[in-house]
């Protein structure tokens, strides 16, 4: 798909972090971006700054969902391109033992419930949306109508000691875009995932400076965190070029997460 300025796009989570370089890097090939997130001053900030609009959604409630695809298709027009970044991480084991008073207890289910909404929920609603949205459209070269890439992680396949709520997440998300991909082949809809390893993210960055130095020096190269930048590169890569579809790819500078 060429990216120009007769392209709508919706990044969800693209207030920040990848989500952000994502939709600044649409934007910079001219696309018309619709920010989706539930931090309404950045967004706002950000979609300024790109000259898109920027649209308050919670993507685990449908409702939010809905207004927020309604608000940017009045905007922009119908979208040809969807990346979801927004997504939340969760820290617990499947059970553990207090060292102390030799108490046992669960992951709150509650928590994994949200994780899964937040995570997998999200994604696919703004998937199918989109998709439905999508297919509305004429086709492009090769009968395409529109592209999508979803965020996934490289905990889908080395999640760690804690991991287990925020892996299943992800890991559903690499599941679903193979058939995904068939469900919409005749529609002339491609979807692909990235699993990104250790990302300069706001989220990594509230952490020590050694925590982060440590992070950097067990990625084997380049012995860095990944720039958001990077993975904004593959998705317009991904978005770009009409034979990737139905993959998922580790963008991780070769890491391969140890238990913990």
């Amino acid at each position: 798909m060429r990216i120009d300025s007769s392209i709508a796009a919706i990044v969800t989570g693209g207030a920040s972090g990848l989500g952000e370089a994502s939709a600044r890097a649409l934007a910079a090939k001219g696309a018309k971006v619709a920010l989706f997130d539930l931090n309404e001053e950045r967004g706002r900030q950000v979609a300024e700054e790109i000259g898109g609009i920027a649209c308050k959604v919670d993507v685990s409630d449908e409702a939010s969902v809905d207004a927020g695809f309604a608000r940017a298709r009045e905007a922009h027009g119908q979208e040809r391109i969807l990346v979801t970044c927004a997504g939340i991480g969760t820290i617990g084991k499947t059970t553990r033992r207090d060292r102390e008073t030799g108490a046992i207890s669960h992951f709150p289910v509650d928590l994994f419930m949200k994780t899964i909404k937040v995570n997998l929920l999200g994604t696919f609603q703004c998937v199918a949306k989109a998709a439905a949205g999508m297919m509305t459209l004429e086709g492009l070269e090769d009968g395409e109508r529109g592209a999508m890439v979803c965020t996934a992680s490289v905990a889908a396949v080395d999640g760690q000691i804690g991991q287990v709520a925020y892996a299943a997440s992800k890991a559903a998300v690499a599941g679903m875009t193979l058939p995904i991909a068939r469900d919409l082949m005749s529609e002339g809809i491609r979807i692909n995932t990235i699993l990104p390893g250790i990302f300069n993210t706001p989220l990594l960055a509230g952490l020590p400076e050694a925590a982060q130095q440590s992070l950097a020096a067990a990625v084997p190269f380049p012995k860095r965190l990944g720039r958001p930048e990077e993975y904004a590169n593959l998705v317009l890569t991904m978005l770009e070029t009409g034979y990737f579809n139905g993959e998922t790819v580790r963008l991780d500078g070769a890491i391969r997460m140890p238990p913990k």
